[in-house]
């Protein structure tokens, strides 16, 4: 019985010591997280940057095109921006290719756009 009781003392101790030399995982993820928050923190900026830009981008777009509005003939006028653009680059002789290359679009988009918006 004293043998059992002294190793299970022996063998407690032995636990303790161990365990005070593993590493302390809970800290590990508090720096994790702590990592973690720190990187969305600075996507959040970005994002913010990126959207600011965007906005004046569109301010600047929106006024431009309000100034060149008496050009687009008054069924495109309610339509989307992307569509406006397309009309606009066709209007001042610009290629299908081209006015796909600018707008993103394929050229058989841009075909289809104008035949259906003309």
């Amino acid at each position: 019985m004293i043998y059992i009781f002294v190793s299970v003392v022996v063998i407690a101790l032995i636990l303790l010591i161990v365990s005070s030399f593993m590493d302390d995982r809970i800290e590990q993820l508090e720096e994790q997280f702590e990592q973690f928050s720190i990187s969305t923190m600075q996507d959040t900026y970005q994002m913010k940057k990126k959207i600011k830009i965007l906005e004046e981008e569109l301010l600047t777009e929106n006024i431009i095109q309000t100034e060149n509005n008496n050009n687009i003939p008054p069924a495109l006028r309610d339509k989307p921006l992307l569509l406006q653009k397309v009309y606009h680059l066709h209007q001042h002789g610009y290629s299908h290719e081209d006015i796909a290359k600018q707008t993103n679009l394929e050229r058989h988009d841009v075909q289809t756009i104008l035949k259906h918006n003309m």
